[in-house]
């Protein structure tokens, strides 16, 4: 819900990083798989109970993601970025609840909600792409895009504060995850109303000049996730 405005004021201040590190011939997949080494060491951090450093190399995996949609639109976006990247961040987005898991028993029950949560965001996410894909449904509006994006109540940036608030606050980790699982069910559930609206009305393929007009929008190699 928040990713379009967060990432308009933030990208163009990402553009000056990503055009140093397009001048040292550093990769987007590079720093791809940079950002992910330090969104797994934050989850073993949040392991140790070290929230501190956990949230440091959360907010460094979130920053990388950020570059590497910019130094990709650079150097050329490719589907292999796209599909890199996105792997990756359902690997890490997953392995913030599971270390969670491991450090309370308590905190069991809802780790397993939210990441059940995950995975009806990331499967209608990932329907909706594939359908669309198969439509012909196309937009250039917002630049060159891997795949088809659909917008929901929690994306990217509604992601990370509530991991901040995992960390500042990991006592109340139990209540965080139960409140975000339901926020993310929320998103479920409009996308699948809308999908099939949508779907069901035939929805004919757009023009490439045209935005979709059903909340959707198409991601970059650095798009972002589950949510």
């Amino acid at each position: 819900m928040l990713d379009r405005p967060v990432r308009k004021v933030i990208d163009p201040w990402l553009e000056y990083p990503a055009a140093a590190l397009d001048a040292l011939r550093i990769s987007a997949n590079m720093v791809t798989v940079g950002g992910f080494v330090l969104g797994m060491g934050g989850c073993l951090a949040i392991y140790h109970q070290q929230y501190g450093i956990a949230l440091t190399l959360i907010l460094l995996n979130r920053l990388a993601d950020g570059l590497d949609g910019c130094v990709a639109r650079r150097s050329g976006s490719t589907d292999t970025g796209g599909f890199l990247d996105f792997v990756l961040d359902m690997i890490f987005y997953g392995g913030v609840p599971f270390s969670f898991a491991l450090v309370n028993e308590q905190f069991l029950l809802p780790a397993l909600f939210l990441v059940y949560s995950f995975m009806g965001t990331t499967g209608s996410f990932l329907a909706y792409a594939v359908i669309s894909a198969k439509r012909g449904v196309t937009s250039d509006v917002e630049g060159k895009k891997s795949f088809y994006y659909s917008v929901g109540l929690m994306e990217g940036t509604e992601t990370i504060i509530f991991f901040i608030l995992f960390c500042l606050l990991p006592e109340q980790f139990a209540l965080l995850a139960w409140i975000f699982g339901g926020l993310c069910w929320i998103t479920i559930l409009l996308r699948l109303v809308t999908g099939l609206i949508v779907f069901s009305a035939g929805n004919p393929k757009l023009e490439s000049d045209n935005p979709p007009t059903d909340s959707t929008h198409l991601i970059t190699d650095a798009g972002e996730p589950v949510q």
